[in-house]
Parts: structure tokens; sequence; C-alpha cells
């Protein structure tokens, strides 16, 4: 049975860089070393859309700014096929680390090339890591100046790398009526903690029925939309290994690379999805509030 008549629409979004600039990946790749490996991101991307053609979906792919300007025809596929264009900055820095001045600067060469290529505005933002927090408050003003209406850079989990777990589970404005709409990553509310549901490695590690059968929970118990993430170069195993990374990163970067697209076409069969700016127009348009996030009990998964 297709489960997408019977759930309410999700929200499909992309990370579009390659596996080489994974911020774990930073002490063993150097910025200055990314050109020196061999990128696959037009091919994994390629992949992604033809995935998203066969299934009828559309979604929105947060770009690499650093990907636009050297795969120029990745963009133009992207926007081509329907999906939203979106940015992920750059150079793929951690906002809290570069200081307000080169986020400034980050975002306006991004959206510019975005823009440029795409031939289409450019108003929705994901920070790399989910760098958007309690230490960069000075962001969504920084985020509104430069013409995005909505990001999607806090993740309401505790993580070791990033994360905000006293945060919204839902759409937000951190700042009142006016400011930026913060749109998270779907998360479960189970045992005084929030558990993520939104994709990334948590889809390639736990059961494909654990992820769905979270995002169902949002969509029937808390009747809302959730927001997934994925990158392309989720959806290649043949990409070459780094060598030397410790055993967390290499457990968590290749763990089931091999499940990875089997299980993304099921998820993208079985529920309803669409691009971020659509799923959540009324949102960022200022007229509709956020309802307020059931608690999962244990007897309930």
């Amino acid at each position: 049975m297709d489960q997408r008549h019977w759930t309410p629409c999700n929200a499909l979004t992309v990370d579009v860089e390659d596996y080489f600039q994974v911020l774990a990946m930073a002490p063993y790749v150097g910025r200055d070393e990314w050109d020196r490996w061999p990128c696959r991101v037009e091919a994994s991307t390629d992949r992604l859309l033809e995935i998203c053609a066969e299934q009828g979906v559309h979604g929105t792919f947060f770009t690499l700014g650093w990907v636009a300007e050297r795969y120029p025809r990745v963009v133009r596929r992207i926007v081509a096929a329907g999906h939203e264009i979106a940015s992920h900055g750059y150079g793929h820095e951690r906002v809290w680390e570069i200081g307000p001045r080169a986020f400034r600067e980050d975002l306006l060469r991004a959206k510019g090339l975005l823009e440029d290529l795409g031939g289409v505005p450019v108003t929705g933002y994901r920070a790399p890591a989910f760098s958007i927090g309690p230490r960069t408050p000075w962001a969504r003003e920084i985020l509104l100046e430069t013409g995005h209406t909505y990001s999607s850079s806090v993740y309401p989990i505790r993580h070791d790398h990033y994360g905000s777990p006293n945060a919204p589970r839902g759409p937000h404005r951190p700042d009142g009526a006016g400011g930026l709409l913060e749109i998270p990553p779907a998360t479960l509310r189970l045992f005084g903690r929030n558990l993520p549901a939104g994709g990334g490695g948590y889809f390639r590690l736990a059961p494909y029925r654990a992820s769905w059968a979270a995002l169902r929970w949002i969509n029937h118990a808390e009747d809302r939309p959730a927001v997934f993430y994925i990158h392309p170069w989720e959806l290649d195993p043949g990409q070459p290994r780094v060598p030397g990374i410790d055993y967390r990163t290499r457990f968590r970067h290749y763990i089931n690379l091999h499940r990875t697209e089997e299980r993304l076409r099921r998820l993208l069969r079985e529920l309803h999805w669409d691009r971020i700016d659509r799923v959540f127009a009324p949102e960022i348009a200022g007229a509709r509030d956020w309802p307020s996030g059931q608690v999962v009990s244990a007897q309930a998964l």
C-alpha cells in the first residue's frame, strides 16, 4: 500500500557536499587539500536526483558554494528538476568558529553563486554541522540581513559535535515575530530527552523500521510534518576511503553505505515528501504557529 496518501507532507532535505568535506574528516583532510581529492559529488547528486524523479518527489538541496563553483551543472540540474536550491554556506566551516564578519562573507559568496547559477532566489540556509545555537545569537540577524528567510541549522539533540538539546523541536522564531524562522530536523521526545529522527548517520545506523516508525509517529501522533536530511555521499559506497581516521569517525561515516539507496527509495515511496519551502510555507510567511509537541511513550514505539 502507498503510505504517502495517509501521512502529512514531510520535508526532504539534502546537504550537497562531498565525502571529504564532512567536518569529522577535517583533522585528516585539510581544506587546502580538497582540490587534490577525487570529487564524486556530481555523480552522487545526479543519482539522488534520479531517485527523486523516479519516486515523484521534490526536496530542498542545501548546496555548498564550494561545490557550486566547481560543478555549476549540479545547481542547474537541481533547479531544472523542480527542487528548491538553498545555501549550505561556501566553505563548510562551523559558524561559531569563523565569527560574524567571516560568516557574512561566507553567506554572501554562497548565495551569489547559487542565485547566479540557478536563476532563482535563495532564501533558505543550513549551517555546517548545525552550528547555529546559543553561541551564535548574532547569526540570525546576519541571515536576515543577507536575504535569508529561514534556517534549518539547529538540531535539538545532544551530540558530541553539535546540537542544542534545549531548543524547540518545531519551527520557531527565537527572536520573536519578524525574526528568522528556524526549522529543525525531526526529533522524538522520549524518556525526557530528544532523540534524533531526521536522517543522516542515524538513518544508516538504525534499522529502517525505526526511522520509518519515528517519522510516522511525528506525522500521526503529533500531527506535524518532519524534516529529514541526507547527503549525496551516503549513496556512494564506492567512495575513496580516507586513511588514518579514528575508529569512531570511520564507523559513523562508512556504516551501512551500501544500504542507504535502498532505504531511501523505500522511505520516499512510503511517506509523502516535498520541498521545505512548500511544506512550511505558512510558517515561513508567519501565518501559522507550530503546534505544541506530544511526548512519546515507550509503549507507543
